[in-house]
């Protein structure tokens, strides 16, 4: 476990600041958003957001709402999977068997910078992927994936919190029943006789944290075990089946929230720097009773400016403000984790009932190590098609982490004003 920031050990005690590591998230939902609510205008304390982005009110001097940016390679192939596939890597992907993507911006970021921790990065999903082929004859794998380590590889998501955290944290065989405090316990009783009250303090609530996700995985690590178990005498996998008989949470605010814990738990204790979070995949069957609708998320996007897909909109978002909150509490510097992170929401279209993706809904969170300016609204739909390119904000992103590349994706400029 990396420490937090404390001001008191002598080593960054003498200009109040460190070199803080950079950190990239992306987050995903599916079909769409309800774009009468999705508005924002003025800047900094002045942003006046829309009804669906008002989770986001309390940190808004650190967000970014772009509108405007398209991946033209997804665009004209067919709804669904040619909209998706190809959202973080600006490729060309192909009909049929064979699968043809790039490889995306997430594992770019992670191939240079995921050296320097235990795990290069995450991919996480808070639902199944799918198999088979869409009536578009495009493969599912590109409905389902967003991250690919090659053009024909997409990266396996991972959807048990249990299994991404015993990941992170290297948790095998005995290990699993030990908690990681036990484990540094010794280490950090020694350390906290060595710093600052304030420190101290800092020390204690960071282990609070770190024991109160280990607690809470408790009861899912033990729905795992027991799917697994009841998946030996099945007629089909545990990944077929529905929750919570495959040993997911059946509430999905709470797995939702464990996965944003989680992210925020690995880019705290530096464990990776790089996620990704698939929390409704295209076509989502995802169901919400708590929010009052009768439809899934892929049956309810075909309406998609009605008052319950607001809602499905809204809620999604709030992951995005939970996790960005949840790192601006987080002391690191003179700033936080999130001033040190670029967040990023988005959908793979922007109407689901009419299928057009010719814009993409996009907010950004955090200001990327002071590198990204943030407060703003930026609008880049009459800056012409070859200055609204996706790959060109990817293309900006990666000169910011120390990646300069001519050209990724269909993209050969930065993104203007960025």
């Amino acid at each position: 476990m990396a420490l937090p920031w404390f001001e008191s050990l002598s080593a960054w005690a003498a200009t109040g600041q460190a070199e803080f590591p950079k950190r990239f998230a992306v987050m995903f939902m599916g079909c769409g958003v309800n774009y009468n609510h999705w508005t924002a205008e003025g800047e900094g304390a002045n942003l006046k957001l829309g009804k669906t982005l008002l989770p986001l009110e309390p940190i808004k001097k650190k967000i970014n709402v772009i509108n405007g940016l398209y991946n033209k390679p997804s665009t004209g192939h067919g709804i669904h999977p040619a909209m998706t596939g190809s959202l973080l890597s600006g490729a060309e992907i192909d009909k049929g068997p064979i699968l043809h993507n790039g490889v995306t911006v997430d594992q770019m970021i992670a191939n240079k910078i995921g050296q320097e921790t235990a795990q290069p990065s995450m991919v996480l999903a808070c639902e199944q992927p799918m198999t088979g082929y869409h009536e578009t004859n495009y493969s599912l794998a590109y409905s389902s994936h967003l991250s690919w380590q090659s053009a024909d590889s997409p990266i396996p998501n991972e959807v048990y919190p249990s299994l991404a955290f015993d990941t992170l944290f290297e948790n095998r065989g005995s290990l699993r029943n030990l908690s990681i405090l036990d484990r540094v316990k010794d280490r950090a009783d020694s350390l906290g006789r060595k710093i600052s009250s304030t420190d101290k303090a800092k020390l204690d609530e960071y282990l609070t944290s770190v024991r109160e996700v280990e607690k809470r995985l408790d009861s899912m690590r033990k729905s795992k075990e027991k799917a697994d178990e009841a998946g030996k005498g099945a007629a089909k996998p545990v990944a077929m089946m529905d929750r919570p008989a495959n040993g997911l949470p059946e509430d999905q605010r709470e797995h939702a929230r464990m996965m944003c814990d989680i992210i925020a738990l690995a880019f705290q204790t530096d464990k990776t720097r790089v996620a990704t979070l698939l929390l409704a995949r295209d076509l989502s069957a995802m169901i919400y009773p708590w929010l009052g609708v009768k439809e899934g998320h892929h049956g309810a996007s075909h309406s998609d400016l009605s008052d319950s897909y607001e809602r499905i909109s809204n809620f999604h978002l709030s992951q995005l403000a939970y996790l960005a909150t949840k790192l601006d509490a987080m002391p690191e510097g003179n700033g936080t984790v999130l001033d040190n992170s670029f967040l990023m929401f988005f959908s793979n279209m922007w109407s689901g009932t009419k299928h057009d993706n010719s814009k993409l809904p996009i907010i950004t969170a955090g200001g990327y190590g002071g590198t990204v300016q943030t407060g703003r609204v930026l609008d880049y739909y009459k800056a012409g098609d070859e200055n609204r390119k996706i790959a060109s904000l990817y293309l900006s992103l990666m000169d910011r982490t120390g990646i300069k590349l001519d050209k990724f994706g269909d993209a050969s400029t930065r993104l203007q004003n960025f």
